[in-house]
């Protein structure tokens, strides 16, 4: 998935596409699609006449306001393109300031569902797809949303955006403006099928406003967008509020009703987790997901609001695959470009005693780029997943055809002295030493780097990881920096180490390539922070976009999981298949029904008074 709607909750989505339109779902040029939605695998899950997603409560009040913590710090509203600190405020802007062409439903893998085209035609061979524009559809000026805008978007974006949207761009044989309401895409022969969905999901600008406006630089002006909310106060830095629109045009859509209830929303940023966790038990803001369960089982949460009522704690069931969170390891630095290397440092990554003794064992062990789901890879290749990897057998370890990848286990005692004689016998395998109590190599030269980290909860993590590695005579140094500069050094590839989380879905797609292809490991601001060079991987990449039924999906998901799992690339770290949040007040939300990527928040509401 290239791109996910933000529900703070990815990120944690945060939020990225993947897949193509069955063959149900396809539809001739010039006739349209079968039904109201269009999957990536499958069906849709809703009817041609479905009223609203099952999540949301369509006679839900209006009104109240939600305030949440955001970690980190913004200097420009602007998040479409590399400069500033955007990470946090793409999570925030684009999806409720912004409207797009189709938007998903949460309850599903991954179907697009009318929001501004209300229709959609897409060709046999999916080079071609027509939206046909909803006439209601307006900016918050008033100013009507055409496919000048629309084909507007996607030439600024395409030449001056972030790195994947101008990557999709490039494949486009053209934009053609039909009529005021109606725009056709034209894809070049061998696109990833995904493609016409990931169009569908891109924020649309408005072409007049951004004539006024420099689109390629970082600015703090509050765009004009023609989504459920309009940007209000801004306090750089601090605060970002946004204030629901009145009669919004979009307000009655199937796939909205029910849903961007509170009349304000406001996001306010903290320098640290625990500075928001104390902020919040002070009833600075009324919502909040806890993404550390030590603290949710510490004690941390039995403090007197909670004791008295005043604010709910849940726990919540989630079955969205959780990606994969490790340590990455910069391979363009020479020390980690040897795989024996980097499985050695994996070793020595003591989870059991860190779980145990740092995390109350509330963790699962991340084993897989896809943990948490059915496409995370297991046992040994077989069927047409071997079929897929066999070709390129000499290129992969030989071990990937005959063990299963797994991840070491200790006794929890904290001394790992098993896995650390393994990782000992690898090191010394890559021309790595002991001497004076410091890995060497054959000239002297010590092995040494440093973890660079944002959030300072990961930092005792890190330390546990770092003595670890002290035993194996390498000094891992730990450096913790404020968000500007941590974003600027990652951006460039300027570290040796990060703690990193890969978001993914249940239908991952091209936003694999901006994770680990070949072709974004040298390209500023993409996420594949290893710098992973791999003709295996690229060519599991591609098998993955190319798939066209749910089976073959899974099969190269496997094959593209197993290749990375090998590669050792990052040292998998943990994660939890359940949702911890805590709110303030009287707060509402559809209780029957738990979608599968967790928690919906836009569906949520306020029953204050």
């Amino acid at each position: 998935m290239r791109a996910a709607r933000p529900l703070l909750r990815l990120a944690v989505a945060a939020l990225l596409l993947a897949g193509f339109l069955p063959a149900t779902a396809r539809a001739q040029a010039g006739a349209p699609a079968q039904g109201p939605g269009l999957a990536a695998h499958g069906d849709p899950k809703y009817p041609a006449d479905f009223t609203h997603f099952a999540y949301a409560n369509p006679d839900a009040p209006k009104g109240g306001e939600l305030r949440q913590a955001v970690v980190g710090s913004f200097d420009t509203l602007n998040a479409f393109i590399i400069g500033g600190q955007t990470d946090q405020v793409r999570l925030i802007v684009p999806p409720y300031n912004f409207a797009s062409l189709m938007t998903r439903g949460w309850d599903e893998p991954f179907t697009l569902y009318p929001y501004v085209a209300d229709r959609v035609e897409v060709s046999d061979d999916r080079l071609t797809v027509i939206f046909h524009l909803n006439p209601k559809a307006v900016f918050h000026d008033g100013t009507p949303l055409t496919a000048d805008d629309v084909i507007f978007s996607w030439q600024t974006q395409g030449t001056k955006g972030r790195p994947n949207t101008r990557s999709l761009y490039e494949e486009m044989a053209g934009i053609d403006r039909v009529d005021d309401r109606t725009v056709r895409f034209r894809f070049k022969p061998g696109i990833a099928r995904e493609d016409p969905l990931v169009v569908a999901l891109q924020p649309i600008l408005s072409k007049a406003w951004y004539t006024a406006h420099a689109f390629d630089q970082p600015s703090l002006d509050p765009p004009l967008g023609a989504g459920p909310y309009t940007i209000g106060a801004v306090d750089a830095g601090r605060s970002i509020t946004l204030n629901r629109v009145k009669d919004w045009w979009g307000e009655n859509l199937p796939a909205m009703k029910g849903l961007y209830n509170f009349d304000r929303m406001r996001f306010d940023f903290y320098l640290d987790a625990d500075t928001a966790l104390e902020a919040f038990k002070a009833g600075a803001y009324n919502w909040r997901r806890e993404l550390s369960a030590e603290k949710w089982t510490d004690g941390n949460y039995d403090f007197p609001a909670v004791q008295d009522g005043r604010v709910t704690l849940l726990t919540l069931p989630q079955y969205r695959s959780v990606g994969m969170m490790g340590f990455a390891m910069n391979t363009r630095r020479p020390i980690f470009a040897d795989p024996r290397v980097r499985r050695a440092l994996v070793l020595a990554f003591d989870f059991d005693w860190v779980n145990k003794t740092l995390l109350g064992g509330q963790y699962k062990r991340d084993d897989s780029f896809f943990a948490n789901s059915a496409l995370a890879a297991t046992d040994t290749p077989k069927g047409a997943e071997l079929k897929l990897l066999d070709p390129f057998r000499a290129q992969l370890p030989p071990q990937l055809f005959s063990e299963a990848y797994t991840l070491p286990v200790s006794d929890g005692s904290g001394r790992n002295r098993e896995n650390l004689r393994a990782a000992q016998a690898l090191l010394a395998e890559a021309g790595w030493t002991i001497k004076d109590n410091a890995l060497v190599d054959a000239g002297g030269a010590p092995f040494r780097f440093e973890i660079l980290l944002q959030n300072k909860s990961y930092q005792r993590v890190a330390l546990a990881y770092a003595d670890q590695l002290r035993r194996l005579g390498i000094p891992a140094s730990i450096r913790l920096v404020e968000s500007a500069q941590y974003a600027n050094r990652v951006g460039s590839y300027d570290f040796d180490m990060i703690l990193n989380t890969w978001i993914t879905t249940l239908s991952p797609g091209v936003e694999q390539s901006g994770y680990w292809g070949s072709g974004s490991a040298d390209v500023p601001g993409t996420r594949n922070y290893p710098g992973v060079k791999s003709p295996v991987v690229d060519a599991m990449i591609k098998a993955v976009t190319s798939a066209d039924s749910q089976e073959d999906l899974q099969t190269a998901v496997h094959a593209l999981d197993r290749v990375l799992l090998w590669g050792n690339y990052v040292v998998p770290l943990y994660y939890l298949d359940r949702d911890y949040i805590a709110y303030w007040g009287d707060l509402g939300r559809v209780t029957t029904v738990n979608p599968t990527y967790g928690t919906v928040l836009e569906s949520w509401w306020s029953n204050a008074k």
